[in-house]
């Protein structure tokens, strides 16, 4: 049995499968940079699908690399951080935001509830403090990983008793995608100072709280947005 994580070559999902293979399991990985993905697969010794979760038929095609394989946790690790003043949105940029952190992850869920039903499986999403907090040019990533919050207390009311789901909403977090940001040391420092433990988020923040929501041992979590920010979105 496995979990299967999307988004594997991130800080955060990653430093989940590195978690998880940790502590016993095993995980399905998947990423759009093959290069990458591969090297994480050969360091645990995992399978891999290296595809865009943008594609048609992505979910398919990760299934089909599964084979037969039962899984019993799903983490969708994919985001993205486009920030712009409204006056410089278009349709495309928010259409382009919800079908990476909101339609995808519906395709993947729809096609993973079965065995993660039959399995008594969890499912993890992954949110933002932006959406809880009120920032400056986030209207595009917020509203998306809005949605993804919204998606995750419906999901978990109607999956109930046999599938649990949960959403994680880190602060910033050293990763790749946010480097444009972190690149300016400056900066950096300057949104460190604005969380009361002062410092960013790292991968392994956000992937030991994901763990533990695949793991049993939060069995009876389910419904939940849980703020892995730094304190930031309740105590600034």
């Amino acid at each position: 049995m496995k979990k299967l994580i999307l988004g594997a070559t991130g800080s955060i999902g990653s430093a989940l499968a590195r978690n998880i293979v940790s502590d016993g399991g095993e995980v399905h990985l998947v990423g759009r940079d093959k290069t990458s993905l591969s090297k994480i697969a050969s360091e645990l010794n995992s399978t891999f699908t290296s595809c865009d979760v943008l594609e048609e038929n992505f979910a398919e095609k990760i299934f089909n690399d599964l084979g037969d394989t039962p899984i019993n946790g799903l983490a969708y690790c994919v985001g993205s951080i486009d920030l712009k003043p409204i006056k410089l949105t278009k349709k495309s940029d928010y259409m382009q935001s919800f079908n990476l952190n909101l339609i995808s992850a519906t395709e993947i869920i729809r096609r993973s509830t079965d065995s993660l039903k039959q399995n008594r499986g969890s499912i993890v999403l992954f949110s933002t403090v932006a959406v809880k907090k009120g920032f400056t040019n986030h209207s595009i990533v917020s509203s998306a990983k809005g949605a993804i919050e919204g998606l995750t207390v419906s999901l978990a009311a109607e999956l109930a008793p046999n599938i649990r789901v949960n959403c994680i909403a880190p602060s910033l977090t050293k990763s790749k995608i946010s480097n444009f940001i972190l690149k300016n040391e400056k900066m950096s420092e300057s949104i460190a100072k604005m969380h009361p433990l002062k410092r960013l988020g790292e991968g392994s923040d956000s992937s030991a709280v994901a763990n533990f929501l695949l793991s049993n041992n939060s069995s009876w979590i389910t419904g939940q947005i849980l703020g892995v920010d730094g304190g930031r979105s309740s105590l600034t």
